[in-house]
């Protein structure tokens, strides 16, 4: 595997728990052979986004660290000229907060309980292929 073809298999996962970070992070790399980086906060985020390349990011509803708004956080990013053609994802089984955060620049994503069906794997795929 090529260095860039590497580094569009890596994905910023913002604001998840341990068990959930590390249940997204196995799903990706068992499907989709993609790794998966761990921050808590939006400041983590930015400043790991600026740092390094990532193919999507995927954020917590409701930060666990410190109960952050990760629809606030997908609205900031969206609006960082630096940052806004990453791809957003929100992890969330309410679908009313899937609306609102594809409404603030987010593309559908997917509920943790969902990380076992199709579904989730079809709403990741055209960002790690």
């Amino acid at each position: 595997m090529s260095e860039s073809t590497e580094k569009l298999k890596r994905v910023l996962s913002v604001g998840q728990c341990f068990a959930d970070h590390s249940a997204i992070a196995r799903f990706l790399s068992d499907h989709f052979g993609a790794t998966a980086i761990a921050v808590d906060s939006a400041g983590q985020a930015f400043e790991q986004a600026r740092r390094e390349t990532f193919a999507l990011i995927l954020v917590n509803r409701v930060f666990d660290a410190d109960g952050a708004s990760g629809l606030e956080f997908i609205r900031a990013i969206k609006e960082d000229d630096g940052l806004r053609t990453i791809p957003v994802m929100l992890v969330s089984n309410y679908e009313d907060a899937q609306a609102q955060a594809v409404r603030a620049g987010a593309v559908l994503g997917f509920g943790k309980a969902a990380l076992s069906h199709p579904q989730a794997s079809a709403r990741i795929e055209p960002f790690l292929r």
